[in-house]
């Protein structure tokens, strides 16, 4: 038996031959995509992807939007709902393992590494016009740490912080209630892959914010508590192994165990491709 993640067509695609997302996360059908590991990843530009959420942001149209990994990858590799939910986002290179598994599948890289961490910033320095941007997550005042950063290196944008990353039922309820009161332009979800992608997915809509869009670490990194590797190593596309170094009780698993798995899956997506063109 074939198994279930190697069933994806490997060709590249628009976004209409992917499963249709609900109303509510409603966009543009002209992107193309790439399918990498069951998940529709844009082949997008930075000016490109600048272009397409300045576009939901003039027409007030929701999007829905994540960053793609290997880790990410791996997960809804063995979480069917996770891979249909994603269908719904805008989904965004980031990293070398995708733009790795891309020349494999399809034959070519992606234009450009658009990693959460460095598209959120050059976005709202690109904006001239005053974004509300709201945050959400990330541990008890690191929010807080990380709006105020933001306020002092994007002065026209208003920041707001609705809560950490550790609230559920009642508490939940009311940060929506507040969105839904006075809703963001930008929405910063920062929980994790992915519980982020769900919470997105599940419990934000078009009354909440135009943009949502799931960060991971990027409140830790803004609000200081987390190094960026240095410029030269994440030029050479190894900050994955410096953030390795410098969290490893946390990260272990994902880079010593989750990257080889990722290589594996590709590479038996390959294979598969072969056997399809044979």
């Amino acid at each position: 038996m074939i198994p279930a993640s190697l069933t994806f067509a490997l060709q590249e695609k628009t976004s209409s031959t992917l499963p249709e997302p609900n109303a509510d996360a409603a966009r543009r059908y002209d992107i193309a995509k790439r399918d990498i590991g069951g998940i529709g990843v844009a082949v997008f530009r930075q000016e490109t992807a600048l272009a397409e959420l300045d576009d939901a942001l003039s027409k007030n149209r929701h999007v829905k939007l994540a960053f793609c990994n290997a880790h990410i990858v791996n997960l809804a590799a063995n979480d069917p709902v996770l891979q249909q939910l994603l269908s719904q986002f805008l989904v965004l290179a980031d990293g070398v393992g995708v733009d790795f598994a891309s020349k494999l599948l399809h034959g070519a890289r992606f234009p450009a590494n658009l990693n959460g961490t460095d598209f959120i910033p050059f976005f709202l320095a690109a904006q001239s016009r005053q974004l509300r941007v709201a945050l959400l997550g990330g541990k008890p005042g690191v929010a807080e740490r990380a709006a105020q950063r933001f306020a002092a290196d994007h002065p026209q944008h208003r920041f707001t912080v609705i809560g950490h990353g550790y609230v559920a039922g009642d508490e939940e309820a009311a940060m929506l209630s507040r969105l839904d009161a006075d809703p963001a332009d930008l929405l910063l979800v920062a929980m994790g892959n992915p519980r982020q992608e769900r919470f997105i997915a599940e419990k934000l809509g078009g009354q909440h914010c135009t943009v949502a869009a799931g960060v991971g670490a990027l409140f830790d990194f803004i609000a200081g508590d987390v190094p960026r590797a240095p410029e030269p190593i994440r030029e050479l596309r190894l900050e994955w192994l410096y953030r390795l170094w410098v969290e490893p009780g946390r990260l272990w698993r994902r880079y010593i165990f989750g990257n080889p798995v990722f290589l594996l899956r590709i590479l038996r997506l390959r294979l598969f491709h072969r056997k399809l063109a044979g």
